[in-house]
């Protein structure tokens, strides 16, 4: 992963800097240039030089008395030193683990990591960490609003599958039950209230279909739309239910859904269901072009009902159209600051931008150069899409295994990820480069996004209880996928590991502190031994004129 892809500057905001000030910036270029080369091929050279005149110096700074004083020094503390030694080192190795959590748990970052990043790097040729301040911002320069709505609030599925054409296909292949029993039963609920409404004026019929919804057997529910039919021919409801069920075919079912609109007279929740079924059959069955005019005409006549996100349908359709200008007429009206978001909205204004720089994109190149405005602005898309549902990117590039979608999702949940990937996969890889752009950025957001992450950034905080609900919603043999958290820095399970070494050899000191007295001396002992072994060889190597000489100097 590229870390400049989650705070790097525009490349004309690169510019306006360099120009600025090209000499005082070349000089400290050179510097960090010239340092950076020093720490990276000097090292041994230095390290060499302070041998040499820890040897030089032997005499002055009386070395061989030193090591010997110390030698004399160790064999003179008692365990009751090594016991307080340790114990004061657990303590330390503790506190400091404890502030690094602390740290950690309020910024989501490591104390020491931040310094290390934020003033060492830099100084040793590193990429300078910039802030991101804004980096999210909409058009106009406000943060998307945070609408205090249910945070799990369950919606219809707008590309649900049919179940006789499509769901109940897969269950004879593999055997295994794409839909939960309570994904199921919110359909029931949907089609009770939104196919008849009105129960003080129920009719036989009626009366009939509401049983049938309830029913947990398909073939009860077919028995019961058939037995509607015969009380009376016109029961658009009973049509639409055999083609959702019955048909096993999309062809079959187009032809079901077209009986029931003649039936369905003026009943507005009817006929804007099954026009819209109709569309989707004409999608499916090729006729792209019709089924675009009939979602356009639907949300001509029905303006009112944005709820039932229409527009998400014809944006599908318009990607398979390749009508990318038209698609983002569509997204200019709805992607909107003062309406609700979806994954939908947000992952095709990504593709969008994505598409238009990602064929000639190379992550190499712009480590170098930067990023450019358009490559910024399709970067910024994906952080923004990626923060509102972060399960899409896994399934878009094939890390996660896709399954049938479910017909309800649950938005910014793992339901919703499925759904989208479903049927817009294809559209991603149609756009050259666009998933390799996505592959290198994603992963950038989570190092964006405030900590703790209940802040949130763009969006509302993310729910918590998604994973929950997507449990529910999702078959078993699917794997839930749950919000990336962020990994624990190194410095604190290092600090960790260094405070937990360090009790256990307080507490060994204090039971056993004769015993572990001798493995300290002996432990110093080996410790100190290179130094007189480094000086005897030097000298059997060197004529002891070099030496005369260079202590002279």
């Amino acid at each position: 992963m590229i870390p400049l892809f989650t705070a790097q500057p525009s490349g004309k905001n690169m510019e306006d800097a360099t120009s600025s000030n090209p000499q005082s910036i070349g000089f400290t270029e050179k510097l960090k240039s010239w340092l950076s080369w020093s720490w990276t091929y000097i090292c041994a050279v230095w390290f060499a030089m302070v041998l040499t005149m820890i040897y030089v110096l032997r005499s002055p700074l009386k070395l061989q008395d030193t090591l010997t004083s110390a030698s004399a020094f160790l064999n003179t503390l008692t365990p009751k030193f090594y016991v307080a030694l340790t114990g004061t080192s657990s303590l330390i190795s503790g506190l400091i683990l404890i502030f690094e959590w602390w740290y950690f748990r309020k910024y989501g970052t490591s104390f020491i990591e931040q310094v290390s990043v934020s003033h060492l790097r830099p100084l040793l040729g590193g990429v300078e960490s910039s802030t991101t301040t804004g980096l999210f911002s909409s058009v106009n320069g406000e943060a998307e609003p945070r609408p205090s709505v249910s945070e799990c609030k369950v919606w219809r599925n707008p590309l649900n599958l049919f179940r006789g054409a499509e769901y109940s296909r897969y269950t004879w292949v593999t055997g295994k039950e794409p839909l939960t029993y309570y994904d199921m039963n919110l359909s029931a609920q949907d089609h009770q209230t939104f196919f008849t409404g009105d129960t003080q004026q129920l009719k036989p019929e009626d009366t009939v279909m509401q049983k049938a919804w309830r029913e947990r057997n398909p073939q009860a529910r077919i028995r019961a739309a058939y037995q509607a039919i015969e009380m009376n021919h016109e029961c658009a409801a009973a049509y639409v239910l055999l083609a959702e069920e019955e048909a096993t075919t999309i062809t079959e079912a187009e032809r079901l859904f077209k009986q029931a609109l003649r039936s369905a007279g003026k009943d507005i929740n009817l006929l804007v269901y099954i026009k819209r079924r109709l569309a989707m059959c004409a999608r499916k069955l090729g006729r792209i072009k019709e089924a675009v005019k009939m979602m356009r005409d639907l949300m001509k006549e029905f303006p009112l009902l944005g709820m039932l996100n229409i527009h998400e349908n014809l944006l599908e359709a318009l990607l398979e159209l390749q009508a990318y200008a038209d698609v983002q007429a569509v997204l200019a009206k709805y992607d909107d600051i003062s309406l609700p978001k979806s994954a939908t909205i947000c992952y095709t204004s990504a593709l969008l931008k994505a598409r238009a720089v990602s064929e000639k994109f190379s992550p190499e190149a712009a480590s170098r150069r930067g990023l450019s405005t358009a490559e910024m602005n399709a970067v910024e898309a994906i952080h923004r899409a990626v923060e509102f549902n972060p399960h899409v990117p896994k399934y878009l590039l094939e890390m996660k295994s896709l399954i049938l979608p479910p017909e309800h999702i649950l938005k910014r949940g793992d339901s919703e990820a499925v759904a989208y990937a479903f049927f817009h996969l294809q559209h991603w890889k149609r756009a050259e480069g666009a998933l390799n752009l996505l592959h290198c950025t994603w992963e950038g957001t989570f190092r964006i996004i405030p900590y703790p992450l209940e802040k949130g950034h763009l969006f509302y905080p993310y729910p918590g209880c998604t994973e929950t609900a997507d449990r529910e919603l999702l078959p078993s043999f699917h794997e839930v996928s749950v919000y990336p958290k962020k990994e624990l820095p190194f410095f604190i399970l290092f600090t960790a590991g260094l405070c937990s070494f360090t009790a256990m050899l307080a507490m060994l000191t204090h039971q056993f502190p004769e015993l572990m007295g001798v493995f300290a001396k002996a432990f110093f002992s080996t410790l100190f031994a290179p130094l007189g072994f480094f000086a005897d060889k030097m000298e059997s190597f060197m004529p002891s004129s070099f030496w005369h000489q260079l202590t002279r100097i």
